[in-house]
């Protein structure tokens, strides 16, 4: 087992063990002390192990890494078997089914267990002390510059995007000389090096008059500004010289000098932030630095100030074959007599893999492909060919900062490689698995660990447009998902069914996909051991016999085809279960579901369950419930509003509930407490009196405390059945951080102006009049406005109106948009006009909005329009991105718009390469600057433009895939991510920052959507 996923699993351990104690369990004499005598011996061990960690592998220290694998396995089933007992003896039937005697043998067996690990630990710990393991540095991968001279004719698909920053590379006619910036970001293998070198030696690289190329890395700043001078100074001595003297002979001998630096693999802020007071910012001079990075938040840093940033993108479909053809040296077979989407969807578009694998493919000499995918995996660490490509992916999972963050990586491996997985979904299962722990220091770990993933863009986020362009779908890149599959399976962190039975069978986590398993007395698998279960497709009736399991944490069955009703008694058994996601073929719930004391998810969503059993309710550790439903007409409100009352209830979301005729939710959510977020829909068949019980219940939710700029709140509500007039009676105090109000809508209620600090706001109406959309302008606070209607009053946006706004979305179905005057808007980052009758650029003209830095338009509208919008955006003086949203059939079970990534035509006819990418969910995309970077760092992002996407630096040969994607998007999606506030972002109107907050998809959004290049 990797010595970084043991101790981060220790880690877990060591906390369980911790509420073991502060339970107070009396299970058996002594007990307590063999608790904290254990908690104490795995502390210790997990030190030394974290001091002792080595790139490399050695022996000894796999040795014990093994070992304390398999007793950490046995302690973490001995202190589970504690939780589910002290679970059952809680349950009311217990102790009428069990005789005292049969409870006295249990627990003198669980002394003998405890004593029994109590010495083997002392036993690891001895013999970890005779063999102490010296403590090793870790070792560098190969710097990319080996591939910096590849032959021009080798690369594939390089010449839009070398075009597109060799037009930032150049002296613009019209614009300041002055220096600029421009970053290079990617996920390694993509071809950043490769793409900078081309910049180096092209024509306009060479007309500068000082040029120097660094390779950056781990280097030193000495090493870095040594190297520079040698390369633009006379030879000089740099003997003995400091880096304050290297710095300022640097600039001394730069200043009023056109310059050209390349600094590759740049691996930190802190890197460039020590190193470019070095460069002289000259006036009347146009010198440009290109910095290539696999860390978003580096090149956000880097461009922030009159710079540029180029994310990296793969190769599309007709590259990715054409390289992967060259390299195997099958060019000579036709496209269409070899079946190469496989392979093609395992290398994902990456220059890298595709070479690597082409040549794996040579080796083999295979001109039929058959049984390649599977051959790639099992050679990925071991052959040749695939040597350099196996270093990278190792780096990137070995230069994470904690081992949490490492284990939250391999999880991926539970979902197919083309899965996009939910985001909060996702999060809310590292939790439950124990994965991460809050602290008083970070309350909310899973959301900071998905931002460092995104950051360094191991994972790529889907669905980047969408009401507040933040990522609600994830997914791994195809050889990425490759290693972590590997790597997941060496370590039994997961086990797969393939040819009819387990692989490993020693894991505590199951990944099921259409296996349809009968017959389990083949498997030669404990499923009593199991802590978590994801099924895809059909499980097959020994999986679903939940009489087997006894242990499980995770359940998550909302894809599972053959799950029914009768499944749910046996899962009410499950004690330790923390979180449930139910599907198709489940209509109700047992009463026994109450016996759940630890779940906190219970999701519902896929079901058809519309009666939601009152136990739900007053399960103690509910947390998030989501579903459509309504209480039973029989149900006694005032024995749930005495549990509600009592402070017991934990529930932060409630998604959502019905109002109809009957008495319900709306009575009991005025008793809820810890609310944040709701959900609502009001039935045609709603009375007065059940309407007047939900706007009593939303007052009292959105009532202002006034005690936290850092609330999260957010309501939705639709009411296309019933009339608006529930929210008229709503008044101020009130604060939300999120709105969604869809139904027919002739004014803006009241209560929407006096929001305090309003930041979404979403409303969706067959209409939206002239006094409503005027209402608008006087939300200063907004950062993101969503209009959904079939069509909108004539209106004009005046000075000063919405002036805090990043991201105005319309999805109209007749083309009539607002007037925007000058001095409107100001902050606008993102423009979306989704309406597939515009024709030309109707009303909206962009050159007022000065941070404008994408528009985003239906794939409906004609040729001429498009080509409009693009010519209007090379006119403009941020050139933004013209994107083009491509309405397309959703995939099966998808819940969420599904978008892909986009860059812009620089002129020429309309592109469309399909090319992923992605965003949805609870935080917002890849980071821009780091937590808490403040004013500075937030208006840096501001100039810059973030896209979120793979990151690495490496550059590798047939790089066609370096597309330019600074999507707006991207930047606020971006700053939202690692935390910044959007308002801080927007030049310093609000000191105040705010946490992201996810926010309803609109039900108008239609199919799912893709977005392609304009």
């Amino acid at each position: 087992m990797d010595a970084g996923v043991l101790s981060a699993f220790i880690n877990n351990l060591v906390a369980r063990l911790f509420v073991l104690a502060d339970e107070n369990y009396k299970l058996y004499k002594d007990f307590e002390e063999d608790v904290h005598f254990l908690t104490e011996e795995l502390q210790m061990i997990t030190s030394a192990i974290d001091d002792q960690l080595s790139g490399r592998s050695d022996r000894a220290l796999q040795f014990m890494v093994n070992e304390l694998h398999e007793l950490a396995l046995q302690m973490e089933d001995c202190i589970d078997r504690i939780m589910y007992r002290a679970s059952k003896e809680q349950q009311p039937w217990y102790h009428i089914n069990q005789a005292s005697g049969r409870r006295i043998r249990s627990r003198l067996q669980l002394a003998k267990e405890m004593q029994r690990l109590k010495k083997r630990l002392l036993e690891a710990h001895q013999r970890k002390e005779r063999y102490y393991v010296p403590r090793l540095s870790h070792p560098e991968l190969p710097p990319s510059a080996s591939d910096r001279h590849i032959a021009r004719d080798d690369l594939v698909g390089i010449d839009a995007p070398l075009k597109e920053i060799l037009e930032h590379l150049s002296e613009a006619e019209g614009q300041l000389e002055q220096l600029k910036v421009i970053s290079i970001v990617g996920f390694s293998g993509l071809g950043k090096t490769v793409l900078a070198q081309e910049l180096y030696d092209s024509e306009v690289g060479r007309q500068f008059e000082k040029r120097a190329w660094v390779s950056a890395g781990q280097r030193n700043l000495e090493e870095l500004l040594t190297s520079i001078l040698r390369q633009v100074d006379e030879p000089l001595s740099l003997v003995n010289c400091n880096a304050r003297q290297l710095s300022t002979n640097l600039r001394n001998h730069l200043n009023n000098k056109r310059y050209f630096i390349v600094i590759d693999d740049m691996r930190s802020t802190d890197q460039w932030n020590s190193i470019k007071s070095s460069f002289p910012r000259s006036r009347d001079v146009s010198s440009r630095i290109v910095v290539t990075t696999k860390i978003q938040s580096v090149a956000n840093t880097c461009s922030s100030t009159n710079g540029y940033m180029h994310k990296m993108r793969r190769l599309d479909e007709e590259y990715s074959k054409q390289l992967l053809l060259k390299e195997s040296c099958l060019q000579e077979y036709s496209a269409s007599h070899l079946d190469s989407k496989a392979i093609l969807d395992k290398c994902d578009g990456q220059p890298l893999a595709l070479t690597s694998v082409g040549q794996f493919i040579q080796s083999r000499n295979w001109a039929e492909w058959d049984g390649v995918c599977k051959e790639v995996r099992s050679h990925l660490d071991s052959d040749d060919t695939l040597k350099r490509m196996y270093q990278m992916l190792t780096h990137e999972y070995s230069s994470l900062p904690s081992h949490e963050l490492k284990a939250c990586l391999l999880y991926f491996a539970m979902f197919p490689s083309d899965c996009r997985v939910r985001v909060k979904r996702l999060m809310r299962r590292w939790l439950a698995e124990g994965f991460l722990i809050p602290t008083v220091l970070c309350s909310d770990p899973a959301t900071q660990s998905l931002k460092e993933l995104m950051d360094r863009n191991i994972i790529q986020s889907i669905d980047v447009i969408s009401n507040n362009m933040k990522v609600k779908t994830c997914k791994t890149y195809g050889m990425m998902h490759e290693y972590i599959m590997c790597k997941s399976l060496s370590e039994k962190m997961i086990a797969l069914f393939y040819d009819g039975k387990f692989q490993p069978r020693a894991s505590r986590r199951l990944s099921l996909h259409d296996s349809n398993i009968t017959d389990a007395t083949k498997l030669e698998f404990d499923l009593s051991l199991v802590r978590s279960l994801i099924v895809i497709g059909q499980a097959g009736k020994a999986i679903l016999d939940f009489r087997k399991y006894q242990l499980l944490r995770v359940l998550d069955l909302e894809q599972c085809t053959d799950l029914h009703n009768d499944h749910l008694n046996e899962v009410c058994n499950l004690l330790l279960i923390k979180y449930l996601s139910l599907g198709v073929g489940v209509t109700r719930l047992p009463k026994e579901i109450k016996r759940l004391k630890l779940l906190e998810t219970l999701d519902l969503r896929r079901t058809d369950v519309k009666i939601l059993s009152p136990e739900v309710i007053q399960l103690p550790n509910l947390i998030h419930l989501f579903g459509k439903f309504k209480l039973p007409n029989t149900v006694v409100l005032s024995k749930l509003q005495k549990f509600l009352s009592s402070r017991q209830c934990k529930l932060e979301t409630l998604a959502g509930f019905m109002v109809d005729e009957s008495e319900g939710f709306a009575e009991l959510m005025v008793h809820m407490k810890r609310l944040r977020k709701v959900k609502i829909w009001c039935e045609s068949s709603a009375t007065s009196s059940s309407l007047s019980n939900v706007e009593k219940a939303i007052h009292k939710f959105i009532h202002d405390v006034n005690d936290s700029a850092d609330d999260p709140r957010s309501l939705s509500v639709h009411f296309d059945g019933c009339s608006e007039d529930l929210l008229e009676g709503l008044k101020a105090p009130c604060y939300l951080k999120s709105l969604k109000l869809q139904g027919r809508l002739l004014k803006l209620p009241e209560f929407v102006t006096a929001l305090r600090r309003l930041r979404e706001l979403c409303l969706e109406s067959t209409r939206l009049t002239a006094d409503l959309l005027t209402a608008l302008g006087d939300l200063k606070d907004l950062l993101y406005l969503k209009l959904i209607a079939d069509e909108l009053d004539q209106i004009t946006f005046r000075n000063s109106a919405l002036p805090k706004l990043l991201c105005l979305c319309f999805v109209v179905k007749h083309p009539t948009f607002p007037n925007i005057e000058g001095g409107a808007l100001p902050h606008l980052i993102s423009l979306q006009l989704i309406c597939e009758k515009m024709d030309g650029q109707c009303s909206i003209q962009i050159k007022g909005f000065k941070c404008l830095r994408e528009v985003v338009l239906d794939d409906e509208v004609n040729t001429d329009t498009k080509a409009k919008w693009v010519q209007a955006a090379k006119e403009h003086e941020n050139r933004p991105k013209v994107l083009l949203l491509k309405r397309a059939a959703p995939p099966q079970g998808a819940t969420e718009t599904e978008i892909t990534e986009c860059s812009v035509v620089s002129e020429g006819p309309v592109q469309q390469n399909d090319i992923q990418m992605p965003q949805q969910d609870p935080l917002s995309a890849p980071v821009t600057v780091g937590p808490g970077a403040g004013l500075q760092g937030a208006q840096a992002a501001v100039s810059s433009t973030v896209a979120p996407a793979p990151v690495h630096d490496d550059s590798y040969s047939s790089n066609g895939s370096t597309a330019l994607v600074p999507s707006v998007t991207s930047t606020a999606t971006a700053l939202m991510g690692l935390g910044v506030t959007p308002a801080t972002l927007v030049a310093a109107l609000d000191a105040a920052e705010t946490k992201d907050m996810d926010f309803p998809e609109s039900s108008a959004q239609g199919a799912a959507r893709e977005v392609i290049p304009c």
